[in-house]
């Protein structure tokens, strides 16, 4: 049971603002999404399916989806780029990772890589399928990297690409560029929470305290990480410090979700 709660935290957590998980499932099978990523023409099958989204989400995606059908050029990459924008905000991130790499292609600015990147992370943080996660960890790194060559110093993208490597054969790749970032910035929120993340779910709770408690002191108020420091020292037997840590978080965020996951940790302290 606690482990079951810990991966709901690192998921959201990966994620960033997402405390629950949004629908996954966007396109109609496997080929198709294989065959929008193979493509480049914008004659490949297009990802269909988008019936977890709101009447007017589903509405303007089928008006907007019309229009970049029949189009090309400049507008049919401000169709795909809008239709990046609607699929997100239905949570459909196979989707929109697929209009925002063929946004980028034709307009090929480092903001349109951006997205792309930031799409396809999205998608991949909700993979399930090892080789489908592989091949959009990949896709994450190719335009993010775009992003990294034209700014260094753009720490979001560089651990986000360092976060791909972590479940798809590259560990320590991923943790040695989460640490150099942590080198040039030893401040950054994100690398901080993510190496605190990474400990506990490799089970060195120790080295996770130490990482957590660098995070809280930049940041007081970042309730992920004040939950997470309350996880490791659960798991690693320092059960006073964990009861005042998670009443901590109950002072600090009431919202119901975060009360009752607190109340579900403090139950097992009893």
């Amino acid at each position: 049971m606690l482990k079951t709660r810990i991966i709901l935290i690192v998921v959201s957590v990966v994620v960033v603002w997402l405390i629950f998980l949004l629908p996954k499932v966007v396109v109609e099978n496997e080929n198709e999404l294989k065959e929008a990523q193979s493509q480049s023409t914008t004659t490949a099958k297009l990802p269909t399916n988008h019936s977890t989204a709101s009447p007017q989400v589903i509405s303007l995606i089928k008006e907007t989806r019309i229009a970049f059908q029949n189009s090309s050029d400049k507008k049919n990459a401000i169709f795909a780029d809008s239709l990046q924008s609607l699929y997100t905000q239905a949570g459909q991130f196979d989707s929109a990772a697929w209009f925002g790499e063929k946004a980028a292609t034709f307009f090929n600015t480092t903001e349109s890589f951006l997205k792309a990147g930031n799409s396809y992370y999205q998608a991949y943080t909700f993979a399930m399928d090892a080789q489908k996660q592989k091949m959009l960890a990949e896709k994450t790194r190719e335009y993010l990297a775009k992003v990294v060559e034209a700014n260094s110093k753009n720490y979001e993208a560089r651990i986000k690409m360092a976060m791909t490597y972590l479940s798809t054969g590259g560990p320590m790749q991923g943790i040695r560029q989460l640490k150099e970032v942590l080198a040039e910035d030893p401040k950054n929120e994100l690398a901080l929470f993510n190496m605190g993340m990474l400990s506990v779910q490799s089970g060195q709770n120790s080295k996770a305290i130490d990482w957590l408690k660098q995070l809280i002191e930049v940041n007081p108020k970042h309730v992920q990480g004040q939950m997470l420091l309350g996880v490791a020292y659960l798991n690693n037997g320092q059960k006073k410090e964990a009861q005042s840590q998670f009443e901590s978080v109950k002072k600090m965020d009431k919202d119901p979700a975060v009360q009752a996951q607190v109340d579900s940790y403090l139950r097992d302290l009893k």
